[in-house]
């Protein structure tokens, strides 16, 4: 599960464009990005792509291309539910703020306080420090063979947890920002202590039922998901289906799939403050400490950079067969998400062109 927040905004400067400018039309916008949509496709990226470009009351673009199925030859279209990895993040952290907004959790308080069977190494990890990745817990998905091996295991959250519970921390926590997947199984574990409840439970009745999130969920293999996508990986010889992951794995880390409109209407009602409560959100989105130096400046489950004059809010997602791209911007109230069915597709530069395009700068020629 990559992370998929890389400096790629660093190179996303708009010259020349003020908050006051006026934006380009959503006729040029969405000519612009059904080109983009094609063109990857074409370039065999991946063999769908699901993109939705929202500005403030338009829907700009909500629409796909290529196959979800190549084995069946079924259509990818805007309803198709696709893996989002990481994007998972936001998910969990936002219900980890939900209880913290009700007293039931402190940010400030060691992790130990809540699961007092979790790595002795690891109890006096903050639960804050768990959120932005300042925490030094070792990851199990940087394993390596150790982990690829097995893959197609069915996991508890104590099971993932043991995979790197008899490692050391990797740094002093809140010295040093590192990515850790172990981190956010921990917080999932923190949901399902104090709310008694499974951790896809929580996601359910806490955002995907109140916010009309029909096609959220958790991801698991066995269960039938009306229109799922199928994942793919590229090989010489051209696209095989992807590498079997048990869907336990992933967890409150990675294991929730969605579409299009559903991260639409997840991302307005976060970022419009629906969600959890303003200083709660203002927390999310800011970074602090050693988080602010990680590969991108990271709150708590989203990332944080500027885009010329533009603040971008943003993280991604990647999975086995799976790549994911999602950002808002809010001073043009613009919601993006790319959705593609490829393991490593590239779906962080396509955001970063749609992005330029929805706000004024060049594309790529």
């Amino acid at each position: 599960m990559r992370h998929a927040i890389r400096q790629f905004w660093l190179a996303l400067l708009v010259p020349g464009i003020l908050l006051g400018q006026s934006l380009p039309s959503v006729a040029s916008v969405r000519r612009t990005v059904d080109s983009l949509g094609a063109a990857f496709v074409a370039s065999k990226a991946a063999p769908s792509v699901a993109i939705a470009v929202v500005r403030g009351n338009d829907t700009i673009t909500l629409r796909a291309w290529g196959n979800a199925d190549l084995e069946n030859g079924v259509a990818a279209s805007a309803g198709s539910v696709y893996r989002v990895g990481s994007v998972t993040k936001q998910f969990t952290s936002a219900a980890v703020m939900q209880l913290v907004d009700s007293g039931a959790v402190d940010l400030d308080a060691p992790i130990g306080r809540y699961l007092p069977t979790v790595p002795a190494a690891w109890s006096g990890v903050l639960v804050r420090q768990l959120l932005n990745h300042t925490a030094g817990i070792p990851s199990y998905t940087d394993l390596g063979d150790p982990w690829f091996r097995r893959f197609g295991e069915e996991m508890t959250p104590d099971t993932l947890v043991a995979l790197t519970g008899s490692q050391p921390l990797r740094f002093p926590p809140g010295t040093k920002w590192e990515y850790s997947n172990s981190g956010y199984v921990l917080l999932g574990m923190l949901i399902e202590k104090m709310t008694g409840h499974s951790w896809a439970d929580e996601i359910r009745t806490r955002f995907a039922e109140p916010l009309g999130l029909t096609d959220t969920q958790n991801c698991l293999t066995g269960p039938i998901i009306p229109r799922r996508a199928h994942g793919y990986q590229k090989t010489p010889q051209g696209w095989e289906n992807s590498v079997f992951l048990d869907m336990s794995q992933p967890y409150a880390a990675g294991a929730i799939c969605s579409t299009l409109g559903d991260l639409v209407r997840w991302n307005r009602a976060l970022h419009k403050g629906k969600v959890v409560s303003k200083a709660s959100y203002t927390r999310m989105i800011t970074p602090e400490g050693a988080a602010e130096s990680g590969a991108l400046a990271y709150g708590f489950g989203l990332g944080r950079a500027r885009m010329g004059e533009w603040e971008v809010i943003t993280h991604g997602g990647g999975i086995p067969g799976f790549a994911t791209a999602n950002a808002w911007v809010p001073a043009a109230e613009l919601s993006i998400t790319v959705l593609a069915n490829a393991g490593g597709a590239p779906t962080d530069a396509l955001l970063r062109e749609i992005a330029r395009a929805s706000v004024g700068g060049p594309t790529k020629p």
